[in-house]
């Protein structure tokens, strides 16, 4: 189905660029400029729907990831930071945070003495268990002005885009 084209803030700035600048093909703007512009926007209704539920998303984050690792629910302070693309000082932060809520403990594994082992923690595997069903509700509304077949197409896109720009399983 092709809805009709409503133009956007980004269109704007392309037609000043090219009104200034008729030599220039400001398209790449255009994308860029939508992909940025759009992820702040989510990001910042994700933001409120977990703050709304105690929690920052970066938390989320980090309890999703050890709920996914599946029983134990246990994963190293390393293993957190490469999966969360931040730097180690913020996943301390966050994982000081998390354990001052009783959501994850932290303890250093025997094996490694140098390594930190987070684990999820009953209250912790309950929250993250009822808030991923919210979170993807809320996700499906965002969506929502997409059908399933623009979601998927526009999935394989970023996809590609994430590919080319060196974002692949470790």
């Amino acid at each position: 189905m092709r809805r009709h084209l409503v133009r956007d803030s980004v269109d704007a700035i392309l037609a000043q660029w090219r009104a200034e600048r008729p030599d220039l093909d400001p398209s790449p703007m255009g994308v860029i400029g939508r992909i940025s512009r759009a992820a702040r926007a989510l990001e910042r209704r994700l933001r409120d729907h977990f703050a709304s539920r105690g929690l920052q998303s970066g938390e989320f984050d980090i309890l999703a990831t050890l709920r996914r690792s599946g029983a134990p629910y246990r994963l190293s302070a390393g293993a957190l930071v490469g999966s969360a693309m931040v730097t180690s000082g913020a996943i301390t932060h966050r994982l000081d945070r998390l354990v001052a809520k009783d959501l994850v403990t932290r303890e250093t594994d025997p094996d490694h003495r140098r390594s930190v082992l987070v684990t999820l923690t009953d209250h912790g595997r309950e929250l993250v268990d009822e808030l991923v069903d919210a979170h993807l509700e809320l996700e499906r509304a965002l969506l929502a002005d997409l059908d399933t077949a623009e979601q998927d197409q526009l999935a394989g896109l970023l996809r590609t885009l994430l590919n080319g720009l060196g974002d692949t399983p470790e």
